[in-house]
């Protein structure tokens, strides 16, 4: 004989929590670190072939890129923001659903915690370089093809959410969350984990923000489909 629990009714497990503004938070966390990723993508003078190996030729088009580059960091930093706001929520969200000796809260938490902290030091020498490449006499042009390679894999650190997602879908069932959120956790999570831990982990950038997004309108909509 088995029995099923509700969401919130395992032992130990606090009510379901009310609020769908972590949710939202999400939402927008996702989309701003797709717009992160994309500004990033424009700021590429030191993967660009023909002045490749060239520190002056490419701080100079560097300077060309600094709408762009400014593009990026508040996308980045307003993805950041949002990203502990709907960590902290969907923290809560498990917790209220699940009995209060599971592991698995925090470890939702903590991996997009460290996305927000990789975005946070991505974005970190915006301010220093996007003046510094309008006047190269004051500049080591070494320094700033550093700073190109810098919020070209930096930023694109998004392999712990896969720490999240993979939380997601073991919890996704026992949760009461929608069985294909679940499904979607452990597949895009598990890709996000292989890249976090392969010499190409900066590609976890182009899933995450995609995966933070869905999942977060999927929360959201099935919470208020209730």
């Amino acid at each position: 004989m088995t029995t099923t629990l509700e969401p919130g009714t395992a032992p130990g497990a606090t009510s379901t929590p009310t609020g769908l503004s972590w949710a939202v938070a999400g939402v927008a966390a996702g989309l701003a670190g797709i717009a992160s990723v994309a500004a990033s993508m424009g700021t590429g003078a030191v993967y660009e072939s023909d002045i490749a190996g060239d520190a002056p030729a490419i701080t100079e088009r560097l300077a060309e890129m600094t709408g762009a580059i400014m593009a990026f960091h508040v996308a980045t930093m307003v993805s950041a923001l949002l990203v502990v706001v709907f960590a902290a929520g969907l923290h809560r969200d498990l917790a209220g659903r699940l009995p209060a000796s599971s592991t698995l809260p925090m470890v939702a938490s903590s991996g997009l915690l460290l996305v927000a902290a990789a975005q946070l030091l991505g974005s970190g020498l915006t301010t220093e370089f996007v003046f510094g490449v309008q006047d190269p006499e004051q500049l080591v042009p070494e320094t700033a093809v550093l700073f190109g390679h810098w919020i070209g894999t930096i930023p694109w650190l998004w392999g712990t959410a896969g720490l999240t997602a993979v939380a997601l879908g073991m919890a996704s069932r026992a949760a009461g969350y929608p069985r294909w959120l679940g499904l979607l956790g452990h597949g895009l999570g598990g890709l996000l984990l292989l890249l976090a831990v392969s010499p190409l982990q900066y590609m976890a950038g182009m899933v995450g923000p995609v995966w933070l997004t869905v999942t977060a309108i999927g929360l959201l909509v099935s919470r208020r489909g209730r």
